[in-house]
């Protein structure tokens, strides 16, 4: 899925829901630069195989709520972007933020001026 809705400048509106993602490994850049992306629904995302997130939301300049509450990062092994420029984001709540591997996070939320909250529950990295 790595860059599958990248640049749709355009795109206002997503309705994934019916998406199966149970073997996807790579959503790198998967919404990177939709600037006109509001709101996005991704909880019923199956995300434990997924090992690359790299700039999944950059560049995302009018996303103001993002639901991430049933992600699995377990296998995750790079988030380097992953909010990168998300200007407009107010509010992230990520229940599970834990993984078993060494995470690259650097520049996670770089340029998100607006981010009033970072919420993570039962964070966890093996070290």
């Amino acid at each position: 899925m790595e860059y599958m809705f990248g640049e749709c400048h355009s795109l206002k509106e997503l309705d994934l829901s019916f998406f199966n993602t149970k073997n996807v490994n790579n959503m790198a850049g998967m919404f990177a630069g939709c600037k006109s992306l509001i709101s996005l629904d991704l909880s019923s995302f199956y995300t434990a195989n997924v090992r690359n997130m790299v700039g999944m939301f950059s560049n995302c300049t009018s996303l103001i709520s993002l639901n991430l509450s049933n992600f699995n990062f377990q296998n995750v092994i790079s988030m380097r972007l992953m909010f990168y420029n998300c200007s407009s984001l107010i509010l992230l709540d990520i229940f599970n933020f834990n993984s078993s591997n060494e995470v690259d996070i650097e520049y996670i939320f770089e340029g998100c001026n607006s981010l009033i909250y970072k919420i993570f529950r039962n964070l966890s990295f093996s070290q």
